[in-house]
């Protein structure tokens, strides 16, 4: 194993075994690793770490606190306790998991992480840190990392990342949205009255295990709202410990299926885009008509998409929201129990005509910009009356916002085509 370790790694092994002399003590343990990784100080893992306020002094002092100073010296072979043995080997599975073919401190960092029941955790956790936002940081830095020059590796590959995060965006990207960018962008649409259903779907999302919600209601009702208000109270840092820094993104299936004409292509991109999202860690992905996942993609000796993502669902190593109809979820989802199970339910009702009417007047002040054009209160209460009594095929507030929507439109070609 120590054959793929980049120089930086192998120090961090060095100055492990100095700072168990250091203490006294006569092994080396995940604290000591921790030691080395900050100690060694140039880094990815001990950039993340500095990143998070974590010091050498801290640390030590905190070892200190935890198991004490030894009685004397150790001399001769210091030997690795299995803790530190197993994170070792942890950080070589990181490694392939992340597509490198070397151990850098980033990945025997990931390892601490992955452990995360040794001495190191438990001081990491002391101080403060969240394991998760520690991975988190170490993703972040290695997309920094593209395109650098190696820092002298044994392998020749270097203690450089292929840009794994970043890649992982430019993949999301082109397959889908990130909607808690475009929420920090204010490009989202006020969510009005959904209170309820987001706290269901953070409780859910919050869970340990079938902890992927899925909203069920007529087109129309609001679903995707619930999801789009879901990214702004991420942004705002209205949710639970375990969805801050989260990304939620809004991935296109039909994105991922055009162009794949040869068998495999389908499965492939899926793949890209799961490795990805298992790679950063902070992704929730929302899947609007996920009832379409199940053939998805399926041409003669393939596989659809169902069965590639029920595995990783299985394995809580994928977060989905979902969306679909009553109808579809008891077609489709109903008939394969083996999905339907890794899924929570959620029903979004059609809101009342009151309710209809507040998010109308939410809505307001972003169809006021855009056609230039004033909609009074009356304007609106007529818009959600009209659409109820004489749109029977279609639901609130979809067919109320088409309905002022089309007639900003209307009144403002109407102003533009007046002559002087």
């Amino acid at each position: 194993m120590f054959e793929r370790f980049t120089d930086r790694a192998r120090r961090v092994v060095v100055l492990a075994q100095e700072e168990a002399k250091m203490l006294n003590h006569n092994y080396i343990g995940t604290e000591h690793i921790l030691l080395g990784l900050i100690h060694e100080g140039e880094g990815v893992a001990a950039k993340a770490l500095e990143s998070l306020g974590i010091s050498l002094d801290a640390v030590r002092e905190q070892v200190q606190d935890i198991i004490g100073q030894g009685q004397q010296q150790p001399t001769g072979h210091i030997p690795f306790t299995p803790r530190a043995k197993k994170v070792l080997e942890l950080s070589l599975r990181e490694a392939l998991q992340l597509g490198h073919n070397y151990i850098g401190t980033e990945h025997i960092l990931l390892g601490l992480i992955r452990e995360g029941e040794g001495v190191a955790a438990q001081v990491l956790v002391k101080l403060g840190a969240d394991l998760n936002k520690v991975r988190q940081q170490v993703i972040q830095l290695l997309s920094g990392y593209q395109g650098k020059e190696p820092a002298g590796v044994a392998t020749g590959a270097g203690e450089q990342a292929q840009g794994t995060a970043q890649g992982g965006s430019q993949v999301l990207d082109q397959f889908g949205r990130n909607l808690t960018q475009a929420a920090r962008d204010n490009k989202l649409d006020p969510v009005i009255g959904r209170e309820k259903e987001i706290e269901r779907v953070m409780q859910i999302l919050s869970r340990r295990s079938k902890n992927n919600p899925v909203l069920i209601g007529e087109p129309g009702v609001g679903k995707t709202a619930v999801v789009e208000g879901l990214a702004q109270a991420i942004v705002k840092g209205d949710v639970p410990e375990t969805l801050k820094d989260k990304q939620l993104y809004s991935l296109d299936l039909g994105s991922l299926i055009a162009g794949s004409r040869y068998r495999g292509d389908f499965e492939e991109r899926l793949k890209k885009v799961t490795k990805e999202i298992r790679t950063r860690g902070d992704i929730i992905v929302f899947i609007d008509e996920i009832h379409t996942l199940v053939g998805a993609g399926a041409a003669e000796g393939a596989i659809d998409a169902a069965s590639i993502l029920k595995p990783l669902l299985a394995r809580g190593e994928l977060q989905t929201i979902g969306a679909t109809t009553l109808d579809e979820y008891r077609k489709h989802f109903e008939k394969d129990a083996a999905l339907e199970r890794r899924f929570q339910p959620i029903q979004v009702a059609e809101p009342s005509l009151p309710h209809a009417i507040n998010i109308l007047k939410g809505l307001r002040d972003r169809y006021e910009a855009h056609h230039k054009v004033q909609i009074t209160d009356g304007a609106i209460v007529a818009a959600a009356n009209l659409a109820d009594r004489y749109v029977s095929d279609r639901f609130l507030p979809d067919k109320a916002i088409d309905l002022i929507d089309e007639a900003g439109a209307r009144l403002r070609l109407s102003i533009l085509s007046s002559p002087p």
